[in-house]
């Protein structure tokens, strides 16, 4: 793995939980009831506040954005997600659930000369993507940056995470891994337990055929635990997800990088320290190794 691969790897490790904040912290939730979603399952918010950058996109829109995801399960949440609330309500809603849970965990630490430092560098890492093929950091890209800067870091964090994303889709196109099969061969690694992800809406019949078809491709045993060869796949998927997401950091640079990380301690600390995130996640962040 190159220098700038890992520096990669390393800035998702900082910067992700800044912008997870949104899908689980209480304020989020109530933010969400607001406007009239069902918050007793996380997905419809999920889906809203994420989506919402993309105007009113429709199931097929939806889909293709979120790959992973069963299309069953798009279908039922976007047959009624904009008549609940508009995208602009939802942005709004955000941005104040956002500010709302970052004033809970920092109290008077959202303001100061650190934070706003913070929010500089991160927004000049964020503004300095290709949008080419990245259509959810294109849409955060094309929304106004808040005033506020701890709300203006975690927007540059938001923009970074998803130009990652949109990255780690094309990696696995690139391995010839179908929307089920990204998760049976995820799983196999022991990146999180299979019951982690029937949050993805994949019925057992599925997630079954997609790990018979793996095993058909030597990438699976009949146990559901990945090959040499699967491991090997799986190895080159997180590579190319690192490469494609260096450019914002090879921009910035290792120094005012890892600048960021330092004054982004005390964010990332109060997100954790609150226990806002779930202890195992889909995301394999703090689980996935790649070899050098």
């Amino acid at each position: 793995m190159s220098a700038i691969s890992r520096l990669a790897r390393s800035m998702w490790h900082q910067m992700e939980p800044i912008h997870a904040v949104l899908y689980f912290s209480p304020e989020a939730f109530e933010e969400a009831a607001a406007l009239g979603y069902d918050v007793e399952s996380r997905w419809p918010s999920y889906f809203a506040y994420r989506t919402a950058p993309l105007g009113t996109a429709g199931t097929r829109l939806a889909t293709a954005a979120y790959y992973s995801f069963s299309p069953s399960m798009i279908a039922e949440h976007f047959a009624t997600i904009w008549d609940t609330a508009t995208p602009r309500q939802v942005l709004a809603a955000r941005l104040t659930a956002v500010d709302r849970t970052y004033r809970a965990l920092l109290g008077d630490r959202v303001a100061g000369p650190e934070v706003t430092e913070a929010a500089e560098l991160a927004r000049r890492a964020a503004e300095s993507v290709t949008v080419a093929a990245r259509p959810f950091a294109a849409a955060n890209l094309d929304l106004p940056w808040p005033e506020e800067p701890h709300l203006a870091l975690w927007h540059a964090a938001t923009v970074l995470r998803e130009h990652r994303g949109d990255g780690h889709l094309a990696a696995l196109l690139t391995a010839d891994l179908d929307p089920c099969e990204s998760l049976v061969s995820f799983a196999a690694i022991g990146a999180a337990p299979v019951a982690n992800f029937a949050g993805r809406g994949w019925s057992e019949q599925e997630w079954a055929a997609a790990q018979e078809r793996l095993i058909a491709r030597g990438l699976v045993d009949a146990s559901g635990q990945a090959t040499e060869r699967g491991r090997a796949l799986r190895d080159q998927v997180e590579r190319m997800t690192d490469e494609l997401a260096a450019e914002p950091w090879r921009a910035l640079g290792e120094e005012r990088a890892q600048r960021l990380v330092q004054l982004a301690g005390p964010f990332l600390g109060a997100v954790f320290g609150a226990g806002l995130l779930p202890m195992t996640s889909t995301l394999g962040i703090a689980t996935v190794k790649v070899p050098d």
